[in-house]
């Protein structure tokens, strides 16, 4: 009963989010241009612009139509389109407190993929590839982010480098309607059907330079050994179900882990409008992460989605992580990123969690102890544009909110800074 409670109302949340005057804005541009046009109605009807298609997320998740998230070059090649995006992101951090930590490194991903329309559907072939094995184990300083281990001792306030393959998978739609699909996707790296897509392929985060602290809540699973997932999908509404391995990327993140299917997961996504992508989901997970051996997890997501076609986006999310046994730790994450014209762009982030995993040593006072942090991120990016590459350059401060017995261990006002430069490809 408490798992179908927490459904409900994951489920509740994520209609919630739906914002009707989003809804009546696309609806009132179509009643303007009606009423301006002097062509008889029908006549009228036909010269509006066709609905538009939501745009691609990570593996199968969705993103609103006027999202640009994943933008690239498009490069045709006889039957197939081939897309290439990537970046490479030299940055330096410096997080204060006494568990704070400064350092130097580079975050990097690359894209190639290739599709091939057809009268019966589509067929594509993806890859994502990132360099950001050759950092240290111990990735970089991320004041109050938990997850994943470095020479078996469990990460505590820094983020773990990416895979090497964070993907290699193929989908495959089929036409069995007018505007309805039915695909299968998989392979042996990829992402399964759970929660929005992952941070680095939204708008709403694309020139923030931090990983989300709640990563663990919402994108843990964007690097999966062994995917398989099928659903249904229209121009406005998306249901898929998958069939993935639950256990998280090892250290050994050069190479290709063994794939296995042992955990699940549904999702279904609206997109009412152009402007928007919400989403619901559900998984239960076997054993996800080494530092909780036996534990399962049932995950509950719900998130909305919004961007304007004009370089606003922005997300609102909510995710629950119930251990079995154990726990049930919740999150939000509010993130927007502002294109405010050809150069400028302003960017920000709020996130509140309950973690346990602040003091993984079993002999600390405050083992298992569970704390609800707060994080506040501003950031702005100057950008210009070289042939096919876009350069970035810019920065983000950070501060939190935590309980008073926290102050030991992390001081009484924690502050950070980050500052970057990102060389993108088809920015």
């Amino acid at each position: 009963m408490k798992s179908v409670n927490r459904l409900v109302a994951v489920s509740a949340l994520s209609l919630c989010l739906t914002s009707p005057a989003g809804a009546q804005e696309h609806d009132h541009s179509q009643m303007d241009h009606a009423a301006m046009d002097p062509a008889p109605a029908a006549e009228a009807e036909m010269a509006l612009p066709a609905p538009s298609l939501p745009a691609d997320g990570s593996g199968t998740s969705r993103l609103p139509a006027n999202d640009s998230g994943m933008t690239g070059l498009h490069i045709p090649t006889g039957d197939w389109m081939v897309m290439a995006h990537g970046y490479v992101s030299p940055q330096y951090t410096n997080h204060g407190g006494p568990r704070g930590s400064n350092k130097f490194y580079a975050t990097s991903m690359f894209m190639v993929s290739g599709e091939k329309e057809a009268d019966w559907g589509r067929f594509q072939l993806r890859s994502m590839l990132s360099l950001e094995p050759a950092m240290d184990a111990r990735g970089y300083p991320n004041l109050f982010a938990t997850g994943e281990t470095a020479d078996g001792v469990p990460l505590v306030d820094r983020q773990h480098p990416h895979d090497l393959f964070m993907e290699l998978a193929a989908r495959i739609d089929f036409n069995i309607g007018e505007d309805t699909r039915l695909f299968l996707y998989g392979g042996p790296v990829g992402e399964p059907a759970i929660g929005p897509s992952a941070f680095m392929h939204r708008g709403s985060a694309e020139y923030n330079p931090e990983a989300p602290i709640t990563h663990h809540w919402f994108d843990s699973t964007h690097i999966t050994y062994g995917v398989v997932t099928g659903g249904l999908s229209g121009s406005t509404w998306q249901l898929e179900a998958s069939a993935f391995r639950g256990e998280e990327p090892d250290e050994q993140r050069w190479g290709i882990e063994k794939p296995s299917l042992d955990s699940w997961s549904i999702r279904g996504t609206i997109n009412p409008a152009p402007d928007w992508a919400l989403q619901a989901s559900y998984a239960r997970i076997k054993e996800p992460e080494a530092i909780h051996p036996g534990q399962d997890e049932h995950r509950y997501t719900a998130s909305s989605h919004y961007a304007n076609g004009s370089g606003l986006s922005a997300m609102l999310a909510f995710s629950a992580k119930e251990r079995i046994p154990g726990d049930t730790l919740t999150a939000w994450l509010a993130e927007a990123n502002w294109n405010m014209d050809e150069a400028n762009t302003i960017f920000g982030r709020f996130e509140n969690a309950s973690s346990d995993e602040l003091f993984p040593d079993h002999h600390a006072p405050l083992h298992d102890t569970v704390f609800r942090i707060s994080k506040f991120q501003a950031g702005y990016a100057r950008r210009m544009h070289i042939g096919p590459l876009e350069v970035a350059l810019g920065g983000s401060l950070s501060a939190y909110s935590k309980p008073d017995a926290l102050d030991g261990a992390y001081g009484n006002d924690p502050v950070g800074y980050t500052v970057f430069t990102r060389i993108s490809l088809g920015g």
